[in-house]
């Protein structure tokens, strides 16, 4: 096991629900071990980062080596914990990882067993996907939202995301590092850092920040050291990273991915979703973990507007007559951003589509300080639900027992910024209450009926394109994160509706991203768009692993 010691402003930091040669793979039934050096590692130089035979595989490429016989489950499981090891466990390294599953081979082999005998289960059938640490699996790995009060804890029952991967043949890999409480914790806080996983650095440019919360998620997809990867998100923690790294990101529809078993920040606004390297690989992944969960009452909503295939809507000449209204009422992005962005839209019109051009939003729905309100009452609420969910031998049973801990234990917990967050939410009081219903009413209608939704009705809009996130920062654990950067995420975020981030280019080495949101469940005509702006841009490219990058 690899195990280490040692937003707010809603779609701002990007951050809610928010490194060397390979030494070889770990002894079956064994745990892999990282070399954890300081809490933060050692900044160093470039990476030395040997030639990888899975750079840049696709789940596509996957399936057809092993169909060939190339290759096997467990060759690829093999594969990828060999990456983990040579840039995540020795400096100065990405520390995306927290831990790897000890019974990754183990289910490796059963998958090829089952292929030998003529059943794949589906396209994900021996693909490894790395989980965000605040995830539930009911095995030999560890769920803590990255937090040492946690430290320990195995559910009593996979997360529903958990369940479906499996099913569908996916092998639950690893643990991604993550922002520690998904970026709900403390002001001036630093994204993916976290107390367990150390900080996790941008494979670009490895002192800058890869933002959060899905930070470990976004490094390990963009790095290649698993398959696929599933974040979560509350006010941009699939989109930001997702952007910061050069990758795919979806932020599904609240109710199409079941949240049962997700560490929460906010009911309301919380969902999983892929983070991958390809639309395709983000599509696939998608369409797996849909269904009905009698745990979360949300996805109820989804009967008949879910689908378990979602790449049957991608179509590389899907922007042909789509109509797309550019929002450009975002503020703080940096100029070159912005530059790539109107090349992004160009591309848009070059393949066909109608561009309404602006066709901007109201800030304040975005920027309404009740985001907040929110977010504090349904932060206590959720969580004390979810640890009175894990049982008698739960390390801690309340936010109120959280805040405990991280005082006794300040020294490791908090080495760099506080927990203001969580203590402003144990001071609220129950779901009842008028501030916060009132907040719940004013900022979804404000984003849904009155912003999003009268958007698309007002320009008859297929989807509604904003670029992502700006640049990001170089880390600092003094001043924090750097919160005046520009971001789209928060309109899709607080209201519950799809957003997809895709790669746009590069500014001096550093990925930016475009989105691509709209009404609810509008996922299908999303990803159509999504996939044709990729195929015609290509705009992907691996990591460099640089120092920094002036």
């Amino acid at each position: 096991m690899i195990d280490r010691r040692g937003f707010i402003g809603v779609g701002v930091a990007g951050g809610l629900g928010a490194v060397a040669v390979a030494s070889g793979c770990a002894p079956e039934g064994g745990s892999r071990d990282v070399a954890a050096g300081s809490a933060e590692g050692d900044a160093g130089g470039a990476m030395a980062v040997p030639p990888f035979e899975l750079d840049e595989a696709t789940v596509d490429g996957l399936q057809a080596s092993m169909a060939s016989g190339e290759r096997t489950a467990r060759s690829i499981a093999e594969m990828y914990l060999e990456r983990i090891e040579a840039l995540d466990g020795q400096g100065p390294e990405l520390r995306s990882i927290i831990e790897t599953n000890p019974d990754a081979l183990a289910i490796a082999d059963e998958l090829d067993a089952e292929r030998a005998a003529g059943s794949v289960r589906g396209p994900l059938h021996g693909i490894p996907v790395a989980l965000k640490d605040n995830i539930d699996t009911h095995d030999r790995m560890t769920t803590t939202a990255g937090s040492l009060a946690l430290e320990g804890s195995v559910p009593p029952q996979d997360s529903f995301i958990a369940a479906r991967l499996r099913e569908a043949g996916a092998i639950p890999f690893a643990k991604a590092n993550l922002s520690e409480w998904a970026y709900f914790r403390g002001v001036r806080a630093t994204s993916g850092w976290s107390a367990r996983g150390g900080q996790c650095r941008n494979p670009y440019a490895l002192d800058r920040n890869p933002c959060g919360s899905s930070s470990g998620s976004g490094v390990a997809a963009s790095a290649n050291l698993c398959a696929l990867t599933v974040g979560t998100e509350t006010g941009g923690s699939i989109m930001c990273p997702s952007s910061s790294n050069g990758i795919v990101g979806i932020k599904p529809t609240v109710g199409l991915w079941s949240r049962a078993g997700v560490i929460p920040i906010s009911h309301s606004q919380d969902t999983a979703g892929p983070m991958c390297r390809t639309v395709r690989d983000a599509a696939a992944l998608l369409g797996a973990c849909t269904g009905v969960d009698p745990r979360d009452p949300a996805t109820a909503a989804s009967e008949g507007r879910a689908h378990t295939d979602y790449t049957q809507f991608l179509d590389a000449a899907g922007l042909q007559g789509a109509r797309i209204g550019v929002v450009r009422s975002f503020p703080g992005f940096d100029p070159r951003v912005l530059a790539l962005f109107d090349e992004a839209v160009e591309a848009m019109r070059v393949e066909g589509a109608v561009i309404i051009d602006p066709a901007n939003m109201d800030a304040a729905a975005w920027n309404d300080p009740l985001s907040l309100v929110l977010l504090e009452y349904e932060f206590k609420a959720d969580l004390n639900a979810y640890l009175e969910g894990l049982g008698s031998d739960a390390p801690v049973k309340s936010l109120a027992e959280v805040i405990e801990f991280n005082e006794r234990n300040a020294d490791r917990e908090m080495p760099h910024f506080g927990q203001q967050r969580l203590i402003a939410s144990q001071a609220r009081g129950p779901l009842t209450d008028p501030e916060y219903r009132n907040a719940v009413a004013t900022i979804q209608r404000a984003n849904r009926e009155d912003g999003i939704d009268r958007l698309a009705r007002e320009h008859d809009l297929d989807a509604i394109v904003a670029p992502t996130r700006d640049l990001p920062w170089p880390t600092d654990h003094i001043k924090g994160d750097r919160l005046d950067g520009g971001s789209s995420a928060a309109p899709a975020a607080i209201a519950g509706y799809p957003d997809i981030t895709v790669p746009m280019g590069f500014v001096r080495g550093l990925p930016a991203g475009v989105s691509f949101f709209g009404p609810a469940w509008t996922e299908p005509t999303l990803l159509r768009i999504a996939y044709a702006y990729e195929q015609a841009t290509q705009q992907r490219r691996a990591p460099t692993f640089a120092a920094t990058l002036g």
